[in-house]
């Protein structure tokens, strides 16, 4: 992933800046030696700091699917990895300095992220863009001056270059099949087709189950049947209608039962 952005950094220089012409593009640590040792103008892109960009990551998984549409298999989000580059211009007169440095930023400035074009490899498969930010002012616990003193060399004009490159390196979590039909059964009505719990026939509906009971409950053995007097038969359980005979005058003269 490091070397594709490096590769990404080096072909946009040359075609953007140097246009051909005779001057490296280099990445290596601008040490004390290895000034001295530099005969050649060049530009030095040198990876002084790779930490992950926190307000980029993000929360859940993301779905894989198969051509029928269907979920194989879930991943985590890419993670967002800062890499800070140390951009610096080497020849002979700092007048030649400044001007390649002025180059080198009017056309970093023009793009937001590495051009989609040129990405190749995992940062091209990714689809993502890659954002890139030009001569910020460095965060509160480093400074510029920290990293030159860490390399041994003399404090030299110089860009700051951050590139934020997604990295999907996760656990892969399969996913199950997908839930079906098969032996789904559904049915709709006040009482089931078939019951096996305990059922009482009521006036103008017969076949009603008993409060307490519920189908494919077995009977319990031994349970006697309480009987309530003025009926003609056992009643079961909570079912058991009570009824009361008394004598009424209606309008007509007749006399009816009236029942509770």
């Amino acid at each position: 992933m490091i070397h594709e952005v490096d590769d990404v950094l080096r072909s946009l220089i040359r075609a953007e800046v140097l246009e051909g012409g005779q001057i490296s593009v280099v990445f290596d640590a601008p040490t004390r030696e290895w000034a001295a040792k530099v005969n050649a103008p060049m530009v030095n892109l040198y990876l002084y700091d790779i930490r992950e960009d926190m307000r980029r990551r993000e929360r859940g998984l993301h779905n894989e699917y198969d051509e029928r549409g269907a979920v194989v298999a879930r991943r985590r989000p890419p993670r967002y990895f800062k890499l800070s580059y140390l951009i610096t211009a080497w020849t002979k007169r700092p007048e030649d300095e400044h001007r390649l440095l002025s180059s080198l930023l009017a056309c970093l400035l023009c793009y937001e992220a590495l051009p989609p074009e040129r990405l190749a490899g995992s940062l091209a498969e990714i689809g993502a863009a890659v954002p890139m930010s030009i001569a910020l002012p460095p965060p509160e616990d480093r400074s510029f001056a920290d990293v030159w003193s860490a390399l041994g060399g003399e404090l030299k004009p110089s860009l700051d270059l951050v590139i934020s490159v997604p990295v999907t390196a996760s656990p892969r979590y399969e996913a199950g099949p997908p839930v079906g039909d098969e032996g789904l059964q559904a049915r709709f009505g006040d009482i089931p087709a078939q019951t096996e719990g305990e059922t009482q026939d009521q006036p103008g509906r017969k076949g009603l189950p008993v409060y307490g009971s519920r189908p494919g409950r077995p009977a319990r053995p031994g349970r006697e049947e309480p009987v309530a007097s003025g009926t003609a038969g056992a009643r079961r359980g909570l079912s058991l209608r009570i009824t009361e005979n008394r004598d009424s005058q209606d309008r007509d003269g007749r006399t009816e039962d009236s029942t509770a």
